[in-house]
């Protein structure tokens, strides 16, 4: 993976999501677009009656977010200036969700990655409304990052999936790619059954030895146990540093983020997250 997307709107939690990526690929020849979306929404008339008259109105309208993310980048070419990276710097005025697609298409991206926050709604008030559309209807790698979270050495990896899932392994490469320069972390493959009382030996009857060969690795599941609360309990006992998980059943996305109708719990993600689509 060396061409990396980060989106963002001079958050810290988008700041810090930045961070973690730069120190991530340190090492590594890589290219980021920092992307700014300002949202049709955000449309003020004042920005086209201050602009020149030989301006566009789109020029007009994102003018001051050139300015902003051209200074908001500099900060970070000065201090990764030892690294092999090269920055571009977009803005644009679009759906979110569309400039993120569009963005995806003409840069050849190989993984987004994202901050947490961003919204101040009920459910999403740990997300982010941004981050839950670019999980929900983006076809593509999304890391991530939760705010405040500093990068550490990977060691341990979690790939999580819900029992009924059907697994494609060829759609695991961009976890592989991803960790390939991270000195061979170990991944713990969790298969997750909130519902079920029994489940005897799930992994194994789907072949996921296959998709984790040549691997460090081992299974584990857990049966009867909300997700969240499964997810949470096996990142602190096992010392996790990246959970991966597919999102190919929005019920499983849902129940993870926010827990059963029975169990009301919320999932704010303690550890970087790598979302996959099947």
């Amino acid at each position: 993976m060396n061409t990396i997307l980060l989106p963002t709107d001079f958050s810290e939690s988008s700041k810090d999501a930045i961070i973690y990526a730069l120190e991530f690929f340190k090492g590594q020849t890589c290219t980021f677009y920092f992307l700014n979306i300002q949202k049709t929404s955000e449309y003020v008339t004042a920005d086209v009656r201050s602009a020149s008259p030989k301006s566009s109105v789109y020029d007009a309208v994102i003018a001051d977010n050139k300015k902003e993310l051209s200074s908001f980048v500099d900060t970070f070419k000065k201090d990764f200036s030892d690294e092999d990276y090269t920055f571009y710097e977009k803005v644009d005025y679009d759906a979110f969700v569309d400039a993120i697609n569009q963005s995806i298409s003409l840069y050849n991206i190989d993984l987004i990655i994202m901050g947490t926050n961003g919204a101040t709604g009920a459910k999403e008030v740990l997300w982010g409304s941004n981050t839950l559309q670019v999980i929900r209807q983006v076809d593509h790698p999304v890391f991530v990052i939760p705010a405040n979270y500093s990068y550490k050495k990977i060691d341990s990896i979690l790939f999580s999936l819900h029992h009924r899932d059907v697994l494609k392994k060829e759609k695991l490469q961009p976890l592989f790619s991803l960790i390939e320069n991270q000195n061979q972390p170990h991944i713990h493959v969790l298969d997750v059954d909130d519902d079920a009382i029994a489940n005897p030996n799930p992994l194994e009857s789907r072949n996921l030895q296959v998709s984790f060969k040549n691997k460090e690795h081992s299974f584990h599941s857990l049966t009867g146990i909300p997700t969240p609360i499964a997810i949470n309990t096996f990142v602190q006992l096992f010392n996790i540093s990246i959970h991966a998980m597919f999102v190919e059943q929005e019920s499983f996305l849902e129940r993870f983020i926010f827990g059963s109708e029975a169990s009301k719990i919320s999932y704010g993600t303690r550890i970087p997250l790598l979302v996959l689509h099947q």
